[in-house]
């Protein structure tokens, strides 16, 4: 049998997680579709505390930790609320309170926007990630590590 890996710096790592708000209620999990998530670590996709949360687990190992918001998602920046005129929604996509919205980027990308308000013809959206100024308990049950 050879000695499992353990997860290090550099390694990638394949895990399922969930994720609790602070009031215990579920906000997203990788079981709901037993579509596990890969990371490599170092990468900055996530922040450096969930990272250090990881190191040294092995495959088959389950943890359990908190983080704050600047930790996990960080907290939600003024910048990223836009105020767009209703005319730029569609009877696809309607500028209605919380109705969560796909603008295209000048990239070619999409960057999801909650709609937050509709006064008259100003709508306001925000593109703040929608866990952003939550305390997170993150559950984490680590499948793979390479």
């Amino acid at each position: 049998m050879s000695e499992q890996s353990v997860i290090s710096e550099r390694s990638t790592v394949v895990f399922h997680f969930d994720i609790k708000l602070s009031d215990g209620s579920a906000a997203e999990s990788t079981r709901v579709h037993n579509k596990p998530a890969k990371l490599q670590m170092g990468d900055g996709s996530l922040s450096p505390a969930f990272e250090a949360e990881l190191l040294g687990l092995t495959a088959g190992a389950k943890k359990t930790f908190t983080l704050a918001p600047e930790d996990a998602y960080g907290m939600p920046n003024p910048d990223n609320i836009y105020y767009l005129d209703r005319s730029k929604f569609s009877a696809d996509a309607p500028a209605k309170v919380g109705t969560i919205i796909g603008f295209a980027m000048p990239d070619g990308s999409e960057l999801p926007g909650l709609v937050r308000e509709v006064v008259g013809d100003s709508v306001t959206v925000d593109f703040n990630h929608p866990l952003a100024g939550q305390t997170l308990t993150f559950n984490v049950e680590i499948v793979q590590v390479s």
